[in-house]
């Protein structure tokens, strides 16, 4: 196993064992420096193959720049929670991949759908991207905020509780600096590799998406404070189930069609 990547998750043929896995305390923590060196690696690999997993990963990488610089320059509240918030949450996106490379493994559902979706040559550069940032944000990021405040919740303050959202919160900003960043480095880069581009959806209104974005973590938040109020695992796997449904839905709904789905769910906000 090479450097900085992310242990193999054991898995069986018993669906529910192997999704123990995906909020287990095994997962080892990604190094900052190596996994943005992977995230790197892996780019320069798949768009050389022309595999559509280069467009969500590339938005991720920038998305982790902007907040790892952000880090640097001091902007968060607990610049180590958000450090070890962000090592954690690139630690769900590698066991997922790793998952879906693994004939034996079983990736989790909200995965699979956007992993498939890439080896379909007829769906449109945003419509993958939206599917990756449907599952890392709402299915990954609630097992992940669960994973880093469960261990300190009930010992915070009312005002530490608060200054841990605000940061949550303040990576909103982060998204919506680099929006036009992810349309002009990779939406626009990378449309020339699909046989026909639909021009709704080369480039989708940045204010929508930033928009759409920002609701769907503030929903995260609250499903992961709830997560950590649960009262023990079976209410916690019976939470996840039903976020993942509802994800794997919206993933529906992004292939069938992406600009419809992002301007009625903001519509009926």
């Amino acid at each position: 196993m090479g450097a900085g990547q992310v242990g193999h998750i054991s898995v069986t043929d018993d669906h529910d064992a192997s999704q123990s896995a995906w909020f287990a305390d095994d997962l080892p923590p990604a190094d900052r420096l190596e996994v943005t060196r992977r995230m790197a690696g892996l780019i320069r690999e798949w768009e050389g193959a022309a595999d559509r997993r280069a467009f969500f990963l590339s938005c991720y990488a920038l998305m982790t720049r902007n907040v790892l610089a952000a880090i640097d320059a001091g902007d968060f509240h607990d610049p180590a929670w958000v450090s070890g918030l962000l090592d954690r949450f690139a630690d769900y996106y590698f066991a997922a991949l790793e998952c879906d490379e693994d004939p034996v493994a079983s990736t989790p559902d909200a995965w699979r759908l956007a992993f498939d979706a890439a080896r379909d040559p007829d769906l449109e550069v945003m419509q993958h991207l939206l599917l990756g940032i449907n599952a890392h944000i709402n299915y990954d990021l609630v097992l992940c905020l669960g994973d880093v405040l469960t261990p300190e919740w009930h010992t915070l303050s009312d005002d530490a509780r608060h200054a841990r959202y605000l940061d949550h919160c303040h990576i909103n900003g982060i998204i919506g600096r680099t929006i036009d960043a992810v349309q002009d480095e990779i939406v626009e880069r990378y449309s020339p590799w699909m046989a026909t581009v639909d021009a709704s959806l080369g480039r989708l209104d940045e204010w929508l998406v930033l928009k759409m974005i920002a609701r769907w973590r503030d929903e995260v938040w609250t499903q992961a404070v709830q997560r950590v109020e649960l009262p023990d695992e079976t209410a916690r796997e019976a939470q996840r189930r039903e976020i993942e449904e509802s994800v794997v839905s919206r993933g529906h709904l992004i292939r069938l069609d992406a600009v419809g789905m992002v301007r009625e769910m903001l519509d009926g906000a």
